[in-house]
């Protein structure tokens, strides 16, 4: 499997869950965990998916993050990422949290059971792998991520539901994202209402846009020509 940290891809093993070193549970199965057996849920989430929704109780120690530097080499990754669809996507440039371990360490240690969880269950899988590596044992992964779970599966607090918090951009104000549409299905109307009226104001705004530059354009050659 590939992952990408610092802006490069590199080779993520799962041999550790092939071989059951780590746990794989589904997400009811660690809301059940959580609840009865009383194990710690460590979010490995940036922060702009944590931000929106999280599991109560939870620990948070993102394994990549947003990328805050504003050197020439960040500012040219985040362009890059915004052009390639972050303006569509919302998902912003991440960088390797270089910490996460240690951070990890000064929490937790090494016999605890951790079920390690973020978005879609590709982050905390790279999480998992490093954890073992460090010495941890008792290493559950969610398979999915937390947005395969249910509202139901885990406490949730935060202003999305879980399925939303990895969403953004243009594609979340459309309402044009598969958790979006999924939602819409069960929701009726009422939502495709908000969404169309959404897309109709984005053609207004842009007619009127277009009809202004066209005006401008004409007030400027009249002056010229004076």
């Amino acid at each position: 499997m590939l992952l990408k940290r610092d802006g490069t891809l590199w080779y993520l093993p799962t041999h550790s869950i092939r071989e059951e070193k780590v746990k794989s549970l589904t997400p009811r199965e660690a809301g059940y965990a959580i609840q009865l057996s009383y194990k710690t849920l460590l979010d490995v989430r940036p922060s702009f998916e944590r931000n929106k929704a999280w599991v109560k109780g939870s620990t948070w120690i993102p394994i990549f993050d947003v990328d805050s530097k504003l050197d020439a080499g960040a500012l040219s990754k985040k362009v890059t990422n915004f052009l390639l669809g972050g303006w569509w996507s919302g998902i912003p440039t991440l960088s390797y949290e270089n910490q996460f371990i240690s951070r990890v360490e000064q929490q937790f240690p090494k016999d605890t059971d951790l079920i390690v969880a973020c978005q879609k269950g590709l982050r905390s899988l790279a999480a998992c792998e490093l954890l073992y590596k460090a010495g941890y044992e008792n290493i559950f992964w969610v398979q999915g991520g937390l947005e395969a779970a249910e509202e139901e599966d885990f406490d949730r607090e935060g202003p999305q539901p879980f399925k939303f918090a990895g969403i953004g951009g243009v594609s979340e104000f459309l309402g044009w994202t598969d958790q979006q549409r999924a939602a819409a299905a069960k929701d009726g109307w009422g939502s495709r209402v908000i969404y169309s009226a959404r897309l109709i104001g984005i053609f207004i705004l842009a007619d009127g846009l277009f009809i202004g530059v066209q005006q401008l354009t004409h007030y400027l050659q009249e002056i010229r020509s004076s």
